[in-house]
């Protein structure tokens, strides 16, 4: 999947029906190009550096790599999953893959994090459920075991996690909440006339969320945007849809849901029911394929996406790279892109999202 070039990609959607695209799109392949590079590695708040990027083609041998996920309860972790698939494929190295089932199981990762040790991982890929939950203690478990973190961010002030985290892949999701705000800063200025917002950003203490709103909440300052409510809830759709309907039930007027995807998702078929479509508008605060058909049906006006698909595939690649003793760019984050039911790159989202058919993957290569 990671053979060929984008272009040739691109034109299999030229004078696509509608229909169609959704599918053609996200078979395209996984690429890397235009990232990121952070330096010096791991500095907070540090702006990153434009460079052009080639994946590795090939591993010299079949390493062993163990990937760990808070969950695949949503197409976003599932995207990623196919990212690093699809590049363990390429390279031709053994994927592991285990999943913690939610942000709230720490204990559940660390069990999985001691299960890649006795695997015999050569490398471990890290998307942890909480940034702070292995301050001292991940060389504990992960033995000497090079850790690769991904996606969502791990602190490494400690020492031991600096001496054991070994490079990272992901971005501050505060450039998600501020892409966002922008959107509709623009589409409402100071002076325009008020709105009204409901945020609803996902689960309170977990995952990128506050980072979104911290930056959604500066983007608007200075417009006429107004936050009325905000809603925390996990990233399921059952919890999300009971949230929606609190808040039709509370009669609380309102113009705008700007959610995580599970709720931007779960908006548009709650405002359908509700008849609520002509008056209150959708805009999620990153990409899913629930998000990416909205889009196409002008049903939901914004999302960006940090290429989640992309990220996985560089965190692959930073691991064999280390193991092989080729350079590696210690710290990348990928280039966030807004998108509109107008503006919806092929590349970006084959860069983005996994193929409509693709399933979970938990193992590549011999078990």
């Amino acid at each position: 999947m990671l053979q060929g070039t984008k272009s040739q990609g691109i034109k299999r959607l030229a004078n696509t029906p509608l229909h169609s695209i959704l599918i053609l799109a996200l078979c395209a392949p996984v690429y890397a190009d235009d990232v990121l590079s952070i330096k010096p590695p791991f500095a907070a708040g540090k702006a990153g550096t434009p460079i052009h990027y080639q994946p590795l083609k090939a591993a010299s041998q079949p390493w062993k790599l163990c990937a760990v996920y808070p969950h695949l309860k949503d197409s976003y972790w599932l995207s990623v999953n196919y990212g690093m698939v699809e590049h363990a494929r390429q390279l031709g190295v053994r994927l592991k893959v285990l999943e913690a089932g939610g942000y709230p199981n720490l204990s559940r990762q660390i069990e999985q994090l001691e299960a890649c040790r006795e695997w015999g991982a050569d490398a471990i890929i890290l998307g942890t459920v909480d940034s702070h939950a292995y301050d001292g203690q991940l060389s504990k478990i992960t033995g000497q075991i090079p850790v690769f973190a991904t996606i969502n961010y791990l602190d490494t002030q400690n020492p031991d996690s600096a001496s054991t985290v070994i490079a990272r892949v992901g971005l501050d999701w505060t450039e998600m909440g501020k892409a966002t705000g922008e959107f509709l800063a623009k589409r409402h200025p100071k002076g325009s006339g008020v709105v009204r917002v409901a945020l609803l950003p996902g689960p309170q203490s977990r995952g990128g969320t506050k980072p979104v709103v911290q930056g959604f909440l500066d983007a608007i300052a200075g417009s006429d945007i107004q936050v009325v409510t905000t809603l925390w809830a996990d990233n399921s759709k059952e919890l999300q849809r009971n949230l929606i309907q609190q808040l039709f039930a509370s009669d609380q007027p309102i113009d705008y849901i700007v959610g995580g995807a599970v709720a931007a998702e779960v908006a548009v078929s709650e405002l359908r029911a509700s008849q609520r479509e002509q008056t209150v508008h959708v805009v999620s605060t990153y990409l899913s394929h629930g998000v990416y058909r909205g889009l196409l049906r002008h049903k939901i006006l914004f999302a960006p996406t940090d290429k989640m698909a992309q990220q996985a595939m560089l965190s692959v690649d930073q691991a064999v790279r280390y193991l092989e003793h080729q350079p590696v760019e210690l710290d990348l984050a990928t280039v966030v892109e807004g998108l509109t039911p107008s503006h919806l790159p092929d590349a970006v989202i084959a860069d983005s999202l996994s193929p409509a058919e693709f399933r979970p993957v938990f193992s590549v290569g011999p078990p």
